[in-house]
């Protein structure tokens, strides 16, 4: 079940966003039911306001029927989620940037914003090879969520690669992409189920672009996890799963704390490590 903490104002707004767009759309009740999936009781309660008892899923496939966009806003009285998601974003920034330094011949700027013909946005990471005049467009992922707006904003990103660089006085000829995504196991999960979409987007595996990292020759896009172990370290995104072990029973670091899932060991870190990248 969805649980959340909606005022009534809350539910009687979405309620009639949703009756709105469906009266627009000519559609009865019966119709939206049949096209996200529900009955039309379900449909009916919505409209009402009564959302409380009916999961997120369920809003989400009513909304999407009607072209309806909803977006889930988390927020916490404890921790500072956002501080903490901005610090594993920055630490796979500066691993990535740390590998661009050790290979040479690269320069980069962190959080290029642009505004092109009308679209704005942020570039995560430009690197600029004057030799080749090529110019990479890096976006970095800690966790895959919505795998269509990512790859649609990594195209777009694209398609202004060389007036971005341009602002920066950047000359250049050809542009090339790269999503990096932060090692994880739900990231890998995610990235092999929806294998195809990414091969199609981004067919370049990792030896193809650390080959092309050294020497900039030819198109690239690629997608590649970034370890959490070795920073720094680049691998194909469909490289052989891992094999997991049992797991043994050791004494916890004080800086973190092992639990056990069935035979899996999964180890949190909590404290800060310089060496490692907190996904």
């Amino acid at each position: 079940m969805w649980v959340g903490r909606l005022t009534r104002v809350d539910s009687l707004r979405f309620g009639a966003t949703i009756r709105v767009a469906r009266i627009r759309r000519g559609w009865r009740q019966s119709d939206l039911a049949a096209a996200a999936g529900v009955s039309r009781g379900t449909v009916s309660r919505i409209e009402r306001g009564a959302i409380h008892e009916i999961s997120f899923g369920t809003l989400v496939a009513v909304a999407g029927a009607l072209d309806v966009r909803l977006e889930l806003l988390t927020r916490s009285r404890g921790a500072d989620l956002d501080r903490l998601l901005n610090q594993k974003h920055a630490a796979l920034a500066e691993a990535v940037i740390a590998r661009l330094r050790a290979i040479g011949g690269w320069v980069v700027r962190p959080e290029v914003s642009f505004s092109e013909w009308g679209e704005r946005g942020i570039v995560d990471l430009l690197a600029w090879h004057e030799r080749s005049a090529s110019v990479l467009v890096i976006e970095l992922k800690t966790d895959i969520i919505d795998v269509g707006e990512l790859l649609g904003t990594l195209d777009r990103k694209r398609r202004l690669g060389i007036r971005v660089a341009a602002s920066l006085g950047w000359p250049a000829t050809s542009v090339a992409t790269c999503l990096i995504v932060g090692e994880s196991m739900s990231n890998r999960r995610r990235v092999e189920a929806r294998a195809r979409t990414f091969r199609a987007a981004l067919p370049d595996d990792g030896r193809r672009a650390r080959a092309w990292l050294r020497d900039p020759a030819g198109d690239l896009r690629a997608l590649l996890f970034v370890s959490n172990a070795r920073p720094g370290s680049v691998r194909s995104s469909f490289a052989t799963v891992r094999r997991v072990s049992r797991c043994r029973r050791l004494a916890a670091p004080a800086d973190s704390r092992t639990t056990e899932r069935g035979s899996i060991g999964v180890e949190s870190v909590e404290q800060g490590d310089p060496g490692r990248i907190l996904i």
